[in-house]
């Protein structure tokens, strides 16, 4: 299984949580100034590291050659890890799952393919892997799930407006429920005005999900 590590909910009886995916090489230490950024005591977080080593980091798959085998390598030990925190006792109801550039990759693949419905997913400065195809091999579920991606203007990596035609494509012709954001931003995640935008997300899906009929 994936390396891991949890960072328990400040309220002890709360069962939500957010799985983190880091970019290409970074790795779970990257992350730990999220809890606090973000502020939310009722959300606890499973920073993971990705599979393959990668220049003193990690990387969830291999950019510089056919991207597709890793992809759906670690499309499935994310998958495993999902199925863990749900046998561990957390409903896929209260799972959320972020990533940043190669992790926001993987966290649209979980959303478009993984066969339960999670709490929310968001995505941050990353792109689609093969749209089309993905399309095609929706999962059952896939509609149902709560997209947020954000982008930025200034991405020297990811231009936003080939992201933007990806993710009309998902939206348009797999009728996902996807929202962006485009913000005046380098590929990185610009502070809070970014930080408010993910928080509001994960709030609303809580409220809508507190307020959904129980049984």
């Amino acid at each position: 299984m994936l390396q891991h590590e949890l960072i328990p909910a400040a309220d002890a009886h709360s069962r939500w949580r957010m799985l983190v995916m880091h970019g290409l090489g970074d790795s779970m230490e990257g992350y730990r100034w999220l809890p606090d950024a973000l502020g939310l005591p009722w959300l606890g977080y499973v920073l993971v590291n990705a599979p393959d080593d990668y220049h003193g980091g990690y990387s969830w798959y291999d950019f510089m050659d056919n991207p597709a085998p890793g992809i759906a390598r670690s499309r499935r030990e994310v998958f495993e890890l999902l199925d863990a925190q749900r046998a561990a006792g957390v409903p896929a109801e209260q799972l959320f799952v972020f990533g940043f550039s190669q992790g926001c990759l993987m966290t649209l693949e979980v959303g478009m393919r993984y066969p339960h419905r999670l709490a929310g997913l968001v995505g941050v400065s990353g792109y689609v892997h093969e749209p089309e195809r993905a399309v095609r091999e929706l999962s059952p579920v896939a509609t149902a799930q709560k997209f947020l991606v954000t982008l930025g203007s200034y991405d020297p990596l990811l231009p936003a407006e080939r992201v933007k035609g990806q993710l009309n494509l998902l939206k348009k012709d797999g009728g996902l429920d996807l929202r962006w954001h485009e913000l005046a931003k380098e590929h990185t995640i610009a502070g809070e005005a970014e930080l408010a935008i993910i928080r509001e997300f994960l709030l609303e899906q809580k409220a809508a999900a507190d307020a959904a009929p129980r049984g």
